[in-house]
């Protein structure tokens, strides 16, 4: 399902593109500000991508057939809405093709596939200091969800939490 706008494609990735995922991956964390945080690596993500069951889905957006960027995301659920949604984890657009288009490009593409799969809404995080993605997706219709933060246990926190689990 390739979507054309110019000179510019949004296909699929598969297993070949994940040393690209990875270095997208890299890319968005240095440009975040937390590379250091980034423990991904080819062998995780082709496990956790591209098996039997994915925990995720990449598209890759091409701009004269080079690699220029890529969004990864995944099903939630909305129990208000009873419909599955979209959420998009990543959106990435190396710096040297920004300002072609691209941005929009993969977040219209993740959209319409979000209608097309019967999905109730589409949904993603922004770093609060990130005034021009804030700009960006406000411009495409996103209300900024002032009343939500986002909670998040990971790592040792994790592991005591579940250790917490008592079984009745």
């Amino acid at each position: 399902m390739a979507h054309n706008m110019a000179q510019s494609t949004i296909r699929l990735a598969t297993v070949a593109d994940v040393p690209l995922i990875l270095k997208f991956i890299q890319g968005l964390a240095e440009y975040e500000k937390l590379a250091h945080e980034v423990v991904a690596t080819e062998q995780k993500l082709t496990e956790t991508l591209f098996s039997a069951q994915p925990a995720a889905e990449v598209v890759i957006a091409e701009y004269q057939g080079q690699p220029a960027g890529f969004a990864l995301f995944f099903h939630n659920y909305s129990t208000f809405l009873a419909k599955p949604g979209l959420y998009l984890e990543d959106l990435f657009v190396l710096p040297e093709y920004r300002g072609k288009g691209l941005g929009k490009l993969l977040l219209t593409y993740l959209a319409k596939l979000a209608v097309d799969r019967g999905c109730g809404r589409f949904e993603w995080s922004v770093l609060d200091w990130n005034q021009p993605a804030i700009d960006f997706y406000q411009a495409q219709g996103a209300v900024l969800m002032h009343d939500w933060r986002i909670n998040r246990v990971t790592g040792d926190k994790l592991t005591a939490l579940a250790s917490q689990y008592q079984p009745v």
